[in-house]
């Protein structure tokens, strides 16, 4: 049997990725809660460096910029009104960057975002941010509906350890590690790092 190849692969329809140059940054729900509420991930740190990467040279090209925020349970997670739900300091929005509020893991449900990316201008996207299995996941395989082109920078992800059905525990960075292998098959160009594209 021959070496399986991604579904880019076999229909020829694969990109190359992005480039900030002609791409929009969009990133997923960096926020507090992650770091200290009940949702905290193992590998956020690390990623939250290399979104901060991808972040500073965004603005020193000029770069289109998206944060996408999660309004999430009064009281509970990702509290809207409360330091759950508040940016993380180190790439939180400056004045005049764009923010889209969402309520469900797909950033373009019930949201402006795709009005947004259309004002920007730009059909790539580079995506970063939490959680890989969740919002990353539906948001990037939501994007190829809208016609956009995905680049992913897998370090500048993480997510949490998962309880199976069985009982047992899947670790998160297998859960990354699985969930960024199905997106790269048919929805997103990947890459390791911020270095790739600055």
């Amino acid at each position: 049997m021959s070496h399986p190849q991604t579904l880019f692969q076999l229909t020829g329809r694969t990109h190359a990725p992005a480039s900030l140059g002609n791409a929009t940054l969009v990133i997923i729900d960096a926020q507090e809660e992650y770091r200290s509420g009940v949702l905290q991930l193992p590998g956020l740190d690390e990623a939250l460096a290399e979104i901060a990467k991808l972040l500073a040279a965004a603005r020193d090209t000029g770069a289109g910029i998206v944060h996408i925020k999660h309004l999430g349970i009064p009281g509970g997670l990702l509290d809207p009104s409360g330091p759950r739900g508040r940016p993380l300091p180190e790439v939180a929005p400056l004045p005049g960057e764009t923010v889209v509020e969402k309520r469900l893991p797909n950033a373009f449900a019930g949201t402006e975002l795709h009005e947004r990316l259309q004002a920007l201008g730009h059909l790539d996207l580079i995506v970063c941010g939490f959680m890989t299995h969740s919002s990353i996941s539906t948001t990037v395989r939501a994007a190829k509906d809208y016609g956009y082109r995905c680049t992913l920078v897998d370090a500048a992800c993480a997510t949490r350890d998962l309880p199976t059905p069985d009982g047992q525990v899947i670790a998160a960075a297998e859960v990354h590690r699985i969930e960024m292998i199905a997106l790269a098959d048919n929805f997103a160009a990947l890459v390791p790092q911020a270095s790739a594209l600055i």
